[in-house]
């Protein structure tokens, strides 16, 4: 479980350990709502329950090794549908877009004028340019 940061009362399933201090973990994500991601061995807590599972195993066998130990109604979790793990599966990558490039020009914004009075009564127009 655990018991630290975004993910803190989300029970996750240890895949690996990378070095003394982090884990690799996930939940899976469409399970538990915890993420695939590296972990410091602090923010979690050990739990009593074993998953018998690879280190590269897919969301849905872990899933499946959930159901197995019994662990999803101990655990109160709820069971994704057959079509949630798939569309969750089918989810395009998002694509970054970078800066404009240097090349392409800004649309040039019309000057405007402004009016304002000094002193007596005297009108001054100044042209500015908008920012």
């Amino acid at each position: 479980m655990k018991i630290a940061g975004r993910e803190t009362g989300q029970y996750c399933v240890v895949l690996k350990k990378e070095n003394d201090a982090f884990v690799l973990v996930t939940g899976p994500k469409i399970l538990t709502g915890v993420k695939k991601r590296r972990c410091n061995v602090e923010h979690l807590e050990a739990l009593p329950h074993i998953l018998e599972i690879n280190e590269n195993s897919s969301d849905e066998e872990i899933i499946s090794a959930y159901q197995k130990a019994g662990l999803i109604t101990k655990l109160e979790l709820k069971l994704p549908s057959a079509a949630e793990v798939k569309g969750e599966k089918a989810k395009p990558e998002k694509v970054k877009e970078g800066k404009p490039k240097k090349e392409e020009k800004k649309e040039e914004k019309p000057k405007r004028k402004i009016k304002f009075k000094i002193g007596g009564g005297k009108e001054k127009e100044e042209k500015e340019e908008k920012k």
